[in-house]
C-alpha cells in the first residue's frame, strides 16, 4: 500500500472531529510500547507564532549537534511537513509502514490529531530522535500533545482563539496553554497581554517553574536591514540574519534563543555559534514567503487578527506601488478582524472559497471586505483568484496571499503544479 492509502484511512478520521482529552491518545501510545519515553521534548503553545518559534528552536538544536525532531500542525501542502529530522522532512516509504501500525492499534475513536500525535512519536522513536520540538495543536493541557512529557516549555504570544473549546476570555485559554507545563520544568514565555502575563505568573508559581518572560529575562531589536541584536539572560548576540523573514519574527527569534539559553541550565549545552547559526538557517514556508515574479508574490499565513496586525506593520517594510490582495478565510475566523488593519493598505481584492470544508464562500468574504472599503471581487477558488490577481497587476505591483494556512497551502501547490492535500488538525 503507498501512503496516499494509508492516508484515506487517517483521513476518514476527521469524522471524530476534535475531541480534547489525553485519554485515547494514552491508550494509544502505550499499545505502541510508549515511543515518547524514547526523547525528550519541548512543548511550544500559544497562538501567533508558534510554528515559526518551534522552527527556529529545533534549527538552533539542530545546529548544536543534537538529533532534533519537529512536530508542527497543519501542513501546507504534503502530509509529510508535519514531521521532520533535523529539518528535513520524513520520507513517504518510512512514514507509511509507521502509520499502519498506528492505526491499527488506534482505539475506535480515536481522532485524526491523535493519531498523528502518536505517530509522531512512533516516527522520532524509530529515528533515534534525541529531543522533539512539538508544536500544540490546540490549546496545552488538554491538547493531545500533552501527553508526551516535556522537560520545557515555551508560550507563544495568546489571543482568543478556539473559544468553543478553550474558553470565552484570554484568562481561560491563556490558563488551558500554560497548563501543559510539567511541575519544575522551565518555562518560556513571550511578551503577553497583562491579563495572560498574571495567568501565566500564576501558573508558574503553582508548579513551581522557573519562568523566564520577554521583556524582562531576554529582548530583541530590530533593524531596518532586517538584522537582530539579542540580549538575554547571559548571552548578547548582535546582528543576526534570521532565516524567517518578517519584522515580527524579531520576538519569535528572541523566544526561542531564551529557551535554547535556558536548555544550557538543564543539561542540554548550547553554544552561542549553534544560536547564530540556528537563527539563520531556520526555515518556515508560508510566513512572508515571497516568491519572485513579474509581479511577485507575498505568502503568509496570517488568519487572526493579531497575526494580520502584524502582517500590516511587516508589510511597511516592503516596496510596491499597489497592494493587491488574494484571500481565502475559514467560516469560524473573525473575517472583520483579520482584514481591518489591512484595509488601507489594499488597493484591490480578490476573495476566494479554499479547498476545505471549513472555508468561507467567497461572495460572502466579498462583501466583508467590500463593506471595510475594499474593492473587492469574488474569485471562486484559489487558483481562480491568483490568476485574475496576475491579470490585475502590473510588474511594479505586489500580490499578497493571506487570511488561511490552508490559502497559502493552495497555492504553493497549485504555483508548483502538486496535489494539495488540505486537512484540519
Amino acid at each position: 500500500m503507498s501512503l496516499a492509502g494509508s492516508l484515506e484511512k487517517l483521513y476518514a478520521r476527521r469524522r471524530f472531529g476534535i475531541c480534547p482529552g489525553p485519554d485515547r491518545v494514552r491508550l494509544l501510545l502505550e499499545r505502541l510500547g510508549n515511543p515518547e519515553r524514547s526523547f525528550r521534548a519541548v512543548h511550544v503553545v500559544g497562538t501567533n507564532g508558534k510554528g515559526s518559534t518551534a522552527a527556529f528552536l529545533s534549527s538552533i538544536l539542530g545546529s548544536a549537534g543534537y538529533r532534533t525532531a519537529l512536530f508542527t500542525s497543519p501542513h501546507l501542502v504534503s502530509f509529510n511537513e508535519r514531521f521532520r529530522i533535523n529539518g528535513q522532512e520524513i520520507a513517504s516509504e518510512r512514514l507509511m509502514p509507521l502509520l499502519e501500525k498506528v492505526l491499527a492499534l488506534a482505539p475506535d475513536n480515536a481522532t485524526f490529531f491523535e493519531i498523528v500525535t502518536a505517530l509522531a512519536a512512533l516516527c522520532f522513536a524509530e529515528e533515534r530522535t534525541e529531543i522533539a520540538v512539538l508544536e500544540a495543536g490546540m490549546g496545552g493541557r488538554s491538547d493531545a500533545t500533552a501527553v508526551i512529557p516535556a522537560i520545557m516549555t515555551v508560550i507563544t504570544p495568546v489571543s482568543l482563539d478556539h473559544c468553543d473549546y478553550l474558553g470565552t476570555t484570554l484568562e481561560e485559554i491563556a490558563a488551558e496553554k500554560a497548563g501543559i507545563a510539567e511541575p519544575g520544568t522551565p518555562m518560556i514565555t513571550a511578551a503577553q497581554v497583562i491579563e495572560v502575563d498574571g495567568v501565566i505568573l500564576n501558573a508558574a508559581t503553582a508548579g513551581g517553574n522557573r519562568l523566564c518572560i520577554a521583556g524582562r529575562d531576554f529582548s530583541a531589536a530590530w533593524h531596518e536591514d532586517g538584522a537582530v541584536d539579542y540580549k538575554g539572560v547571559s548571552a548578547v548576540l548582535s546582528r543576526l540574519t534570521p532565516g524567517i523573514p518578517g519584522r515580527f519574527q524579531t520576538e519569535n527569534s528572541a523566544t526561542a534563543l531564551a529557551a535554547a539559553e535556558i536548555m544550557n541550565t538543564i543539561g542540554w549545552p548550547v553554544s552561542e555559534n549553534a544560536m547564530v547559526a540556528g537563527i539563520r538557517h531556520a526555515c518556515w514556508p508560508g510566513r512572508m514567503e515571497l516568491i519572485a515574479g513579474s509581479p511577485p508574490i507575498l505568502l503568509d499565513g496570517a488568519h487572526n487578527p493579531a497575526g494580520a496586525a502584524a502582517l500590516a506593520s511587516a508589510l511597511d517594510h516592503y516596496r510596491y506601488r499597489r497592494l493587491i490582495l488574494v484571500t481565502g478565510v475559514m467560516a469560524d475566523k473573525e473575517c472583520r478582524g483579520i482584514f481591518a488593519p489591512l484595509a488601507h493598505k489594499v488597493k484591490l481584492a480578490f476573495a476566494v472559497t479554499p479547498a476545505i470544508e471549513r472555508a468561507l464562500d467567497s461572495n460572502t468574504l466579498a462583501g466583508i471586505l467590500t463593506d471595510l472599503g475594499i474593492n473587492a471581487t469574488a474569485s471562486g477558488s484559489v487558483a481562480d483568484g491568483i490568476r485574475a490577481a496576475r491579470q490585475a497587476a502590473g510588474a511594479e505591483d505586489l500580490i499578497l496571499i493571506c487570511g488561511s494556512l490552508f490559502t497559502v497551502g493552495e497555492t504553493k501547490a497549485w504555483l508548483a503544479g502538486e496535489n494539495f492535500e488540505g486537512i484540519r488538525g
